[in-house]
């Protein structure tokens, strides 16, 4: 699986442990944002990189990470198309998959460790659509970006 994932400065060394990670389980990864921790870098271009990526087909999935994981997946999810799941634990992650149809998770390097961050990327590449009644609820969210995003 292609995998876009950026980051902002507070976000960089745990992402460079996430592409680590899912190198070593076999996926591409296109990395992007900050080039350090040091200098400041703001998680709106990282967000748009992820964004961008995903829709264009250049990725199948992508991961967004900033402190917070909140400001990231709010640039993430202006994107008509995108829907992003901010996650804390591997429930929010599994679910984000199995009932949302999310295709971008979004956490943050401040208030997740690596273990849990990593067990959270697993979850969400490993967990599958569940559809039926929750296609329902994304079809309704489709709608609602037909609606919204002029």
């Amino acid at each position: 699986m292609r995998i876009s994932i950026a980051s902002d400065h507070a976000g960089y060394d745990l992402r460079k442990k996430v592409e680590i990670h899912l190198e070593e389980l076999g996926h591409e990864v296109i990395s992007g944002g900050a080039d350090s921790g040091e200098k400041p870098f703001s998680y709106v271009e990282a967000g748009k990189k992820v964004a961008e990526d995903v829709l264009g087909g250049k990725a199948d999935r992508g991961i967004a990470i900033c402190g917070t994981g909140i400001g990231i997946s709010i640039v993430v999810n202006k994107y008509k198309g995108i829907r992003c799941g901010l996650s804390s634990n591997e429930y929010m992650a599994r679910m984000s998959r199995q009932h949302n149809d999310a295709n971008v998770l979004a956490f943050g390097a401040r208030v997740v460790g690596s273990a849990v961050a990593l067990a959270m990327v697993d979850a969400f590449l490993e967990e599958t659509f569940a559809g039926e009644r929750h296609a329902v609820r994304v079809n309704d969210i489709r709608a609602l970006e037909d609606e919204n995003f002029k």
